[in-house]
This record gives structure tokens, sequence and C-alpha cells, in this order.
């Protein structure tokens, strides 16, 4: 305690508790000092500006300090400083917080990048051209399948005849160790015009019109000219005086009304095409729906599956010819009931 002297100015000490200022100041280096002869008030600012509140009181001229020293103040206040500086790590992006993992420090260049996500792309079809070549792949598919379908049909019809022709060349030779003229005896419903009518069988060549007792005719005078009989099939009638003369060489003639159902005649048709000593034709009105010829032989059926078309054609295709060994090629081959005169 200090009495003052009448004459001189009071003066209180002020005495700082230590701490640092709000704003983070310094405390000034010998707070615990008074200073006499300078003017004081009540309420004095520190160094920092702060009001000194803390631990100290002033009663009249009596002053009561407990205060720490500036320097324990000081160590207090740079332990707190280093304690909350200790507890940020330096790659931490957050205050306070833990860097993680492949996270970029914020020391090395502010906030780590997120990852890109990639950005999946849709690409449009063009499926106007997609469309037209499915459709043209498409039409060659089916030109081809057509194609194959139709190549092979005709393999297999081809193998058909050629297996059929095979069968009834071993079956001729099987039968030809019996007459000809038995196995067409042989033969259900044949006409042997040869015992019945040896008269009609005349074989003289003529020119022009003539008449037959037979229709179609079994043999009789004929034009000069036969028609052709090398697996010949006519569409149309054609003229009985030359296919007489076909007769006469050994060919079988198959003749069918004109108004057979058109799978008829096909089956019949297989029997003639490319056969030599064979021909075939439409006859109107004929009054049966097929009729086989051959020289002074005549066999009327009533469908082309008859078996004994087949057993006619073995028995007497050549066997029945007047001339042996004439040829089949080099004949007429023109249609219509008119003869061909070599003359005109």
């Amino acid at each position: 305690m200090s009495v003052s002297t009448p004459g001189e100015n009071r003066q209180v000490n002020v005495v700082k508790s230590g701490k640092s200022t709000a704003t983070g100041g310094k405390p000034p280096a010998d707070e615990s000092k008074t200073t006499s002869g300078s003017k004081s008030t009540a309420s004095s600012k520190s160094a920092a500006g702060s009001k000194s509140t803390a631990g100290s009181k002033s009663t009249g001229s009596k002053t009561t300090t407990s205060s720490k020293p500036a320097a324990e103040a000081k160590t207090a206040a740079d332990a707190k400083s280093t304690t909350t500086t200790a507890t940020k790590p330096a790659g931490s992006t957050k205050p306070g917080g833990a860097a993680k993992p492949g996270q970029r420090p914020a020391g090395a260049g502010g906030k780590g990048r997120r990852p890109v996500t990639p950005v999946k792309v849709t690409q449009q079809r063009s499926w106007g051209p997609i469309g037209l070549l499915t459709a043209v792949i498409m039409v060659a598919v089916a030109i081809v399948g057509f194609g194959a379908y139709f190549i092979i049909k005709d393999m297999r019809a081809t193998s058909a005849a050629e297996a059929k022709q095979k069968a009834e060349a071993e079956l001729e030779k099987k039968e030809a160790s019996t007459p000809w003229t038995q196995r067409a005896a042989a033969i259900q419903g044949i006409v042997n015009y040869r015992d019945q009518k040896p008269a009609w069988l005349t074989n003289n060549h003529k020119q022009g019109k003539l008449t037959y007792a037979v229709t179609p005719s079994v043999g009789g005078d004929h034009n000069p000219v036969w028609q052709n009989c090398m697996g010949d099939v006519y569409k149309a009638p054609i003229a009985t005086e030359h296919a007489t003369h076909s007769l006469e060489h050994g060919a079988i003639w198959i003749t069918y009304d004109s108004k057979l159902d058109a799978a008829q005649v096909a089956k019949l048709a297989e029997r003639v095409t490319g056969k030599e000593y064979m021909l075939m034709s439409p006859v109107d009105n004929l009054g049966w729906p097929i009729s086989l010829q051959a020289w002074g032989y005549q066999l009327k059926v009533d469908n082309a599956d008859d078996s004994r078309i087949d057993a006619f054609v073995r028995a007497l295709r050549k066997n029945a010819s007047m001339e042996s060994g004439a040829s089949c090629s080099g004949g007429v081959t023109r249609t219509g009931t008119t003869p061909y005169d070599l003359g005109s």
C-alpha cells in the first residue's frame, strides 16, 4: 500500500492477468510494473487494447494485486497454441480431419479433384441400310433356295428315271429266255391282229391320205417317210401315215385322248422321253383314255399307272419290227394329220 502526499497526483496501479487478448496479441513484456508520474484513469487500457478485470481490486488508495508473472502467462499461451496446432495434420482437407487415402493434400495445390465419371455414349443404329441389306440377303437366300430345290428335284427325277430304265432293262434281259410272242400273248387285254386280220397288215409305200381299218393304225400301207421315233413326245396329233411307217421299223406308238388329264399324260411321257423306238401323241375323240400300238398288236388301258403298259413295251419294242434294224431317226417331226409328201 502506498500513501500519496499532498500535491501529488494519485495513481492507480493496473495489473494484467497474463492472458492473451481476444485478438491474439501478446501481453506487454512487463505487465506487473506500474508507471509513476503518468496519468492513469480508473479504467486504463492495456497495450493490446483490452481491459484488465481479472484478479485486481482497487479500493481507495489500496491496490491488491494477484497477477501471474508475464513469463508464466506467455508460456501458457504458447502451450495452447502448440496444442491447437498439433491437432491439425498437414495433409487434412478439413480442419481437425484426417487425410483420406489417395486424397491430394491441401498444401499441394488446394482441394483434391473428384474422379471423373465416364459418360456412356449410345450410338444410334442406322436401321434404313440394315433393313435394306437384310431384305437383299433374304431375297438372295430365297433365290438360292428355289434354285437348289428345282435342281434337287430334277436330279431326283433323273435318278428315278434312270433307276426305272435300269430295272426294266434287267427285267427284259431276264425275259429274253422266253420268246417275245409268248410274252405278248400273256398280256391280258392285248389284241393280236397278226393272227386275227393278217390281210390288213400290208406294207406298201403310198403318197397322200390313206384309210385304215383300225384306229389308231396297227399296220398297213403307209407314207414313204416315217415319223421320228427316238423318244419323241408330240403335243398335237400327227399323221397316221407317218406313224404307221414307224411301227414297221419296230416302234411303239402310245396314243391318248386329247382330253386326258395332264398328270396322266406326264406319266406316259416319262415312259417315252429319250427312249429310242418310242413315240407318243394325242388323238382327238380316241374313244379310250390310252391306246398302245405295235405292228399287228394293240392294247387299250384306262390310266397311265397300268403295269401292262410296261409289259407291252418290253415284249414288243423292236421285236415286232417288219424291217429289222431299220432306223427311227431322220423322220419327220411335224405335227398335223395331213401326211407329208416327198415330191411336194
